[in-house]
């Protein structure tokens, strides 16, 4: 049985009338749009073998470089379970490195797409923005930025990077979040290793100096000092460079950090800089700038880098020679010839909460001030009756200590028990809620109180004394009805109302 399509069926046709002589071969090659010596090959195979010459030999048969199903089969698992969330550029240099196994990037497309497993580019319709060509030069112009992402593990972290216009050539960590004094250590590592550059482009983040923060940044006031421009970005495509790089680590670096079990960020830090950017970065992304000429400048021998990529404060020194800072008191402990009372003394702050004390470019010793502190009530009441106890056993009668202290025989009694059996936290008064105080207001009336009170949840205190009183002869005071509602949390109109929402769905 052989199964012919109109094409097929059509060439038949006019092949048979061309051995039967009612068509010419030229009018034969015209009807079928081939050449004269493709119809007498056909003709030719017709008159041997009948119609079964329209049929291609190759019909029915796997093709010779058709990649095996088995193969297809791995590569999909592979793409469901290991490499869920890579592109496909990159999926196919994993399955090298990895894997060994070699697919060409069509065919790797084609079995990616039937699984829906094809990381897309997000597409959004964008302004129309004129290309700015890079810098000529190394060192004129570094982008800064950071981003917040999930790099590892669940919880998000920030990648603060510093690139070079000029040649894509980038330094990055990680830090908790964008901090200041992460921005000033990523930009202080970038100089140690190239040298001082010429400007800096910055999103108008405060840290950067923005409006916000325009007075008093922390790293314009660094930059300042290390002689470099800052030059503030109007939009992200400004600085498009760094937006891009973030792109291209979260495409890659993620992927990379979770096939590796990476998820603390002292090893994330450590395959960044040690692994990614030198191996992948600098082959792949870096160029090569058109001018040779480099326009990093070596630090200063005057310049201390330590002392410029710092958080500075300052604060006013007391006539006794000490300052606060961090709500503690410290004192100065250096010799000084003449008093600097009601100077300015310099903070300068690293990580953690470690910072040192300068006046006038010199380093002053300082020590912490403990004053100190008051009794709290409880240590108060257990002094007291520890005393009644000292008392009772000084004077070897109970009954008269009883009568000075002004407690019952039976407190001092059960009171020196509890020292004797658990120690003096024993005598800590505790709160049982299900004494209730001579004091406290009947349960009956704090229970009309807090019905009142949910049934007109905007009345105020006093308009519900005054209410409470008309109808329902329920006498309390406003404090009364106050004190009710801190006890039941329930001292807003707000409060009253969700408690009273509450109320209805539980009922």
């Amino acid at each position: 049985m052989i199964i012919m399509d109109s094409k097929a069926q059509l060439t038949v046709d006019v092949i048979a009338k061309v051995a039967e002589g009612k068509i010419s071969t030229i009018n034969a090659a015209k009807l079928l749009n081939k050449s004269r010596r493709t119809i007498e090959r056909y003709l030719h195979k017709y008159q041997k073998v009948g119609i079964q010459f329209i049929i291609h030999k190759n019909t029915g048969k796997s093709p010779a470089n058709k990649t095996p199903d088995t193969l297809k089969r791995t590569v999909q698992a592979l793409i469901k379970e290991k490499y869920f969330d890579v592109n496909l550029t990159h999926l196919a240099e994993l399955l090298v490195n990895n894997e060994h196994i070699h697919v060409k990037r069509e065919t790797l497309r084609n079995w990616a797409h039937e699984i829906h497993h094809v990381k897309r580019a997000k597409r959004r319709r964008s302004q129309a923005r004129k290309r700015r060509e890079r810098m000529e030069s190394p060192g004129l112009l570094l982008q800064m930025d950071g981003s917040p992402h999930r790099w590892f593990g669940d919880k998000k972290s920030c990648l603060i990077a510093i690139i070079d216009d000029a040649t894509s050539e980038i330094h990055a960590e990680f830090f908790k979040s964008e901090t200041t004094l992460g921005c000033l250590k990523v930009m202080r590592d970038y100089i140690d290793k190239k040298g001082l550059f010429k400007a800096l482009y910055v999103d108008k983040a405060g840290i950067f100096g923005g409006p916000k923060r325009c007075n008093f940044s922390q790293m314009q006031r660094a930059c300042d000092e290390l002689g470099i421009e800052i030059i503030f970005a109007n939009s992200p495509q400004g600085k498009g460079r760094i937006e891009r790089s973030f792109d291209t680590f979260q495409d890659r670096l993620v992927p990379e950090l979770r096939l590796r079990n990476i998820s603390d960020m002292q090893s994330a830090n450590r395959y960044l800089q040690g692994v990614f950017i030198p191996e992948y970065w600098q082959q792949a992304i870096a160029v090569n700038a058109r001018s040779a000429t480099s326009e990093f400048t070596p630090v200063p021998v005057h310049l201390n880098l330590d002392d410029i990529c710092v958080q500075k404060e300052y604060r006013k020194i007391r006539n006794d020679h000490t300052f606060s800072y961090g709500n503690k008191f410290y004192l100065i402990d250096s010799p000084l010839k003449h008093s600097i009372a009601k100077q300015k003394i310099e903070i300068r702050k690293r990580s953690g909460d470690r910072f040192s004390a300068y006046f006038a470019g010199r380093h002053l010793a300082v020590s912490e001030v403990i004053e100190p502190t008051k009794a709290s009530m409880y240590d108060l009441e257990i002094q007291k009756k520890i005393d009644a106890i000292e008392l009772a056993e000084k004077l070897g009668n109970v009954s008269e200590a009883a009568r000075i202290s002004g407690c019952s025989r039976e407190t001092i009694y059960k009171n020196r028990r509890l020292l004797k059996e658990k120690g003096p936290l024993a005598l800590k008064r505790t709160f049982r809620p299900d004494i209730r105080h001579k004091n406290r207001t009947a349960k009956t009336i704090e229970e009309s109180v807090i019905g009142f009170s949910l049934e007109n949840p905007h009345l105020g205190q006093a308009q519900v004394s005054a209410q409470l009183k008309a109808a329902y002869q329920v006498e309390i005071s406003p404090a009364g009805v106050r004190y009710i509602w801190l006890r039941e949390e329930m001292n807003t109109s707000a409060l009253r109302v969700q408690k009273a929402k509450s109320s209805l769905a539980a009922a």
